[in-house]
């Protein structure tokens, strides 16, 4: 058996963090219902963007992985379902803060945790005032397929995808907190958001599953769309930018596995010539 069914949740949050982990908590159980194996819910569903603005008082919303609120909820869950959760949620590390996601197994035990490697800083998305860039370098996971997973920002760069995918990814996830740009009302930015990571799915054969969120916290409107391509760069699963609900796809990996052999993409890599890749500017 070869077969993966993946889900991408999309919702609005609120500032109450119990009621958002309640809307989620329903939504992973429809998924899991529907068979789904691994259910990916949107970046920092425990409560509204915060990253709009720059407020010191925020910070205090940060806690360690194992006293995150959010975390422990979804490990009970995933516990109960038998499923994978990729949890995304801000992290306090001593005297540090993240963007993190922990991988979270089907028997409810955290895998481990990635922080977000790529942290964004511009109007409306003002995150490095908050996180700390991340300082675990991109994390596989085992599970029904080997996971990889990549935070919002990171979705942007192809080098994310592909040094997933080198350590031996079989699905891609992104989970997202992405809408209107407030320094320029006129640049709408789904299209190209999901253009990125279409693009992933097709120079790396893999499927990828990407969740945001919907709605309109203090002026700044999420516009959803979230969406599972398959290998060869299909949609086979989308929402639009403002429903709340469930997608999922069913994947035949040894299908993906063939189909990324016969393209030849990581049989002709020159890693000879790509060292300017990681020179700086």
């Amino acid at each position: 058996m070869t077969d993966i069914t993946v889900a991408a949740l999309q919702l609005g949050f609120t500032a109450d963090i119990d009621r958002n982990i309640a809307n989620v908590s329903r939504l992973v159980r429809e998924a899991a219902a529907r068979g789904a194996q691994v259910v990916l819910p949107p970046e920092l569903f425990e409560g509204e963007y915060f990253c709009r603005v720059e407020d010191e008082g925020l910070f205090a919303n940060a806690k360690p992985v194992a006293e995150h609120k959010a975390v422990r909820a979804m490990q009970e869950l995933a516990r109960e379902l038998k499923i994978a959760i990729p949890t995304s949620f801000f992290e306090l590390d001593g005297q540090h803060h993240y963007n993190s996601l922990a991988m979270i197994d089907p028997d409810g035990r955290i895998q481990g945790v990635y922080r977000k490697s790529h942290i964004p800083d511009g109007p409306g998305y003002e995150e490095k005032f908050y996180f700390r860039p991340g300082n675990t370098g991109f994390k596989v996971w085992d599970g029904p397929a080997k996971l990889g997973v990549g935070i919002c920002w990171d979705q942007w760069y192809p080098e994310t995808a592909r040094a997933l995918m080198l350590m031996g990814a079989q699905v891609l996830f992104f989970p997202t907190a992405i809408g209107s740009e407030p320094h320029d009302t006129s640049l709408d930015t789904a299209r190209l958001w999901r253009r990125a990571m279409v693009g992933h799915a097709v120079s790396n054969v893999a499927p990828v599953v990407a969740a945001n969120r919907v709605g309109v916290e203090h002026g700044q409107t999420f516009y959803g769309t979230s969406f599972i391509t398959d290998e060869r760069g299909d949609i086979v699963a989308e929402l639009d930018r403002e429903e709340e609900g469930v997608i999922t796809a069913t994947f035949d990996l040894d299908r993906v596995k063939r189909h990324r052999a016969a393209f030849g993409f990581f049989r002709d890599r020159r890693p000879d010539l790509y060292g300017r890749l990681v020179q700086d500017i």
